[in-house]
């Protein structure tokens, strides 16, 4: 399972069998911090740690752990929201937004999957159309995902490829639209200005489309990542979060702090490079595996 680290360092520290008149609440908070859950959650946190150990009567340091936990998925619960196709107007459109290298496309090509899988008619756009070899990869994942795919040349406007795109799907009745973007720097004005044209040429058809702008973070990005999003919802506005790359060196924290400091819905997580590799986000499911009780690893080793 992914996210060793941090249950390594947190069983070390809470599996002791000292009293909390000693409480660890500095070495909890570093802990915290390498995590990626960044210095405002990780206060936050640890002032609600305290707050419900006094009210539930903790007296040891080991029982600190479930509290943790129960804390964490109480906090998270509410930014569980896993994506939907919406009843209404078709297609559902989602413009699939985020920085450079962050696996946007791959992201957008599972959702394809995933929905194609389901028996739905999807189609792709690829509206990056700075580099040919972002075009390449878009087909071969959609040819792979079972998807139709929209392009044009490199280097065409990518408002135009987008309504060419809507256009289509809706006179051909597809279900869902994902519309691929070029990765850009938040911090770069005229790329961001493009992705408020598209979207605008998007209302143009009809005011109700995106009706998901959906943002690709790489855990693996730490604070970076939360930085990047402040900016995106600022400058675009963003509906969801999806979070890839849990699989590799992340540690997990970062989606705590997105979800404590910016409140938006967390649609999914990238668990791996396969197209079936997408997972609807469950607090719940998450916090199990980023916190493993004690006695479920030990049962694991016994078995």
């Amino acid at each position: 399972m992914f996210l060793k680290t941090l249950f390594t360092k947190l069983k070390g520290l809470l599996s002791s069998s000292r009293a909390l008149e000693t409480p660890p609440w500095e070495e909890l908070e570093e802990v915290f911090i390498e995590a990626d859950m960044g210095v405002k959650a990780t206060q936050e946190l640890i002032k609600e740690l305290q707050e419900e150990s006094r009210r539930r009567g903790v007296k040891d340091v080991s029982e600190l752990y479930e509290v943790l936990r129960d804390l964490l998925i109480k906090l998270l619960k509410p930014y569980e929201a896993p994506f939907e196709i919406k009843d209404g107007k078709k297609p559902m459109v989602v413009l699939f937004v985020g920085v450079n290298g962050v696996g946007k496309t791959t992201t957008l090509a599972k959702l394809a999957y995933k929905y194609v899988s389901r028996g739905k008619k999807v189609m792709v756009a690829a509206a990056d159309t700075f580099r040919a070899a972002a075009i390449e990869q878009l087909e071969i994942l959609a040819k792979r995902a079972g998807a139709s795919l929209i392009k044009h040349q490199q280097g065409s406007d990518p408002a135009a490829v987008t309504y060419d795109a809507l256009s289509s799907a809706m006179a051909k009745g597809y279900d869902l639209l994902l519309i691929d973007t070029a990765g850009r720097l938040h911090t770069k004005e005229g790329l961001v200005e493009e992705l408020k044209k598209i979207k605008k040429v998007l209302k143009k058809i009809d005011p109700v489309f995106p009706q998901e702008t959906l943002l690709v973070l790489d855990a693996t990005n730490g604070q970076n990542a939360l930085i990047q999003a402040k900016t995106f919802h600022q400058e675009v506005g963003i509906d969801g979060i999806a979070l890839a790359k849990l699989d590799g060196t992340a540690k997990g924290g970062i989606l705590v702090a997105v979800a404590k400091e910016l409140g938006l819905p967390i649609r999914f997580i990238g668990v791996g490079e396969g197209l079936g590799d997408l997972m609807d986000f469950s607090a719940e499911a998450f916090v199990k595996a980023l916190l493993p009780s004690f006695n479920e690893n030990r049962d694991e080793k016994e078995s």
